[in-house]
């Protein structure tokens, strides 16, 4: 008997999913984005004020979620990049800068996640 059975059994016809996350520790997306067009920066909200051809956009996707705080401490640290957004309950973290600052940055954050975390962590991407 499964549980959909054992509740039309008692009579009771609501049925009730319980979800639980139950994050790892892992980097999911570490993705560099050189020379983006410029509407992708007005449309991020992100300084519109730059030499878009020397510029680059670093997206990183990381649970559990607050470690976004962390990684942003680190990229800043790292290199000269902006913070485009910090998100500690998605887990998104959107950096700016020049394109070799902010390859250093997003590999900082990967490197300290995976080896002073235990984080697994997938490829640094570039386009």
């Amino acid at each position: 008997m499964d549980i959909t059975d054992a509740i039309m059994k008692n009579g009771d016809a609501k049925l009730r999913i319980i979800q639980e996350l139950v994050p790892g520790k892992q980097i999911t997306l570490a993705h560099i984005i050189a020379s983006p067009d410029p509407t992708l920066y007005q449309k991020l909200g992100l300084n519109p004020e730059l030499d878009y051809n020397r510029a680059a956009i670093g997206i990183i996707t990381m649970s559990p979620a607050e470690t976004a705080v962390i990684a942003a401490d680190i990229a800043m640290k790292t290199a000269n990049i902006d913070l485009g957004f910090v998100d500690r309950f998605s887990g998104t973290l959107i950096i700016t800068g020049l394109v070799a600052d902010t390859e250093t940055a997003v590999k900082a954050v990967c490197e300290y996640a995976k080896n002073v975390l235990g984080f697994a962590v997938c490829d640094c991407t570039r386009t």
